[in-house]
């Protein structure tokens, strides 16, 4: 399956939508994008994975990258993911403990995302 990523703002958030499946083959292509966002001088991204399918862990460590990269630049880094497969992946890694998670963009623009985690 195809990779499919588009970019809106919502206030002083850049969301990013995701879908299809993030794994070995597109990862890069989404790792690519967020560093585009970033280096851009995107500071509050969302990355709405709603119409992901599958994630692996090249996936993941693409995610964790972005959040240090924003963190170190005093931004913000978010997830929206209402997904049970996908939660379940945060969860057995942790990293449901490091991703601000939220069901829908709009709960993740209206967070504060510039904490430590969820």
């Amino acid at each position: 399956m195809e990779l499919s990523l588009a970019t809106r703002t919502v206030g002083e958030h850049t969301v990013l939508e995701v879908g299809g499946e993030v794994d070995v083959y597109t990862a890069p292509r989404l790792r690519e994008r967020l560093l585009e966002l970033i280096d851009g001088g995107a500071r509050h991204v969302v990355v709405d994975l709603g119409r992901v399918d599958f994630l692996d862990s090249t996936g993941l460590g693409v995610l964790v990258g972005a959040l240090k990269r924003l963190r170190s630049a005093g931004g913000s880094f978010a997830l929206v993911c209402d997904k049970e497969p996908l939660l379940k992946i945060f969860r057995i890694t942790a990293l449901d403990q490091v991703f601000p998670l939220h069901p829908t963009v709009d709960a993740a623009v209206g967070a504060d995302t510039t904490g430590a985690g969820a």
